[in-house]
């Protein structure tokens, strides 16, 4: 009898065994996990969803791709990187954050240039503090063809692209786009309105190449096409390694320094990874790496020397306009 009291919640039957019989506690503690099952299924989905970070990257896939890679091994989280093109660089990218304003996809832009990163701020695509930071830095450099130009008959000044000599033998990239773009709109600042205008319609003149992209300048004047160009110091770094026979002339006074930057998109879907990589991209090492790979100069991104100064400011309000007027004088 008294073990048939402990054993309350079985019963025997017809064979004397004893069988198990609910009891009103087991009814509700069989819901409760019922219940929880889809919770958390919910809740580890989500747990899954935020393990992710996007980013809209402007930095060559080929260097960027290794820093995403150490990123996922040391956090766990996975990166869905959307890169450019090489016609449009950075200008992509821009447009695709501001259509996406208000219903943002973005949580990390890792731009290679700081004028576009800068005209998004300002348009606030970015969140408000701490939205955004430089890193690292390379330079727009003339490029010449040592079979054609030694670096010692190279020009040393930008003015002197305008001489008949380089007529039909200088090569660049769209003058509305990236690096190129963010160059003529400093120059402008250095010699003033009417000497940017006067020199660009005279460097227009001198029939240059104009071609989809500051790697492309790069193999238009290894080949020969072109004695010299217009690009970008990395560009240089990977033609060289290809062999080709191209140096950069030195930096003056018309050397636009060109650092990296990242930033943080207001609304970001995932604002916790979204920092960790914000963090991660701006760690000294992650620079570092970039210069050994020659995607970089300098970790550093001040304009230390005799570089072009750029009124920021200025540059933005007068963006549109000036744009205006490259298209008018460059596009055919």
């Amino acid at each position: 009898m008294g073990q048939d009291r402990l054993d309350s919640s079985w019963t025997r039957d017809a064979s004397g065994m004893k069988r198990f019989r609910p009891s009103a506690w087991w009814i509700i503690l069989l819901g409760v996990i019922l219940l929880a099952i889809p919770v958390f299924r919910a809740v580890t989905q989500a747990a899954a969803k935020s393990a992710q970070v996007v980013a809209y990257c402007a930095q060559d896939q080929v260097f960027a791709e290794t820093i995403f890679q150490d990123f996922e091994k040391e956090t766990g989280i996975k990166v869905r990187a959307i890169y450019d093109n090489e016609a449009v660089k950075t200008v992509g990218l821009a447009n695709r954050l501001l259509a996406e304003r208000g219903h943002p996809q973005c949580d990390v832009f890792w731009g290679n240039e700081e004028m576009r990163t800068r005209q998004l701020a300002a348009r606030e695509i970015f969140r408000p503090t701490n939205g955004w930071a430089a890193f690292g830095a390379r330079s727009r450099r003339i490029v010449v063809n040592t079979n054609f130009v030694p670096i010692v008959n190279g020009p040393r000044s930008l003015l002197e692209l305008t001489n008949a000599r380089w007529n039909g033998k200088i090569a660049l990239a769209y003058p509305q786009f990236g690096t190129t773009a963010a160059q003529f709109h400093a120059l402008r600042q250095l010699w003033g309105s009417n000497g940017w205008e006067s020199w660009c319609r005279s460097l227009a003149a001198n029939r240059p190449r104009v071609v989809d992209g500051n790697s492309f300048v790069v193999r238009v004047v290894g080949s020969g096409e072109a004695w010299l160009g217009l690009t970008d110091s990395d560009d240089i770094a990977a033609g060289q390694r290809d062999g080709l026979p191209i140096a950069a002339l030195p930096v003056t006074a018309e050397t636009l320094l060109i650092p990296n930057t990242v930033a943080i998109a207001e609304g970001a879907p995932h604002p916790q990874a979204a920092q960790k990589l914000f963090e991660f991209l701006q760690r000294p090492e992650t620079a570092q790496r970039l210069v050994a790979a020659q995607a970089l100069e300098s970790a550093a991104n001040d304009q230390a020397g005799s570089t072009l100064k750029v009124n920021w400011d200025s540059l933005l309000k007068d963006l549109e306009p000036v744009t205006a007027e490259l298209n008018r004088i460059f596009l055919r």
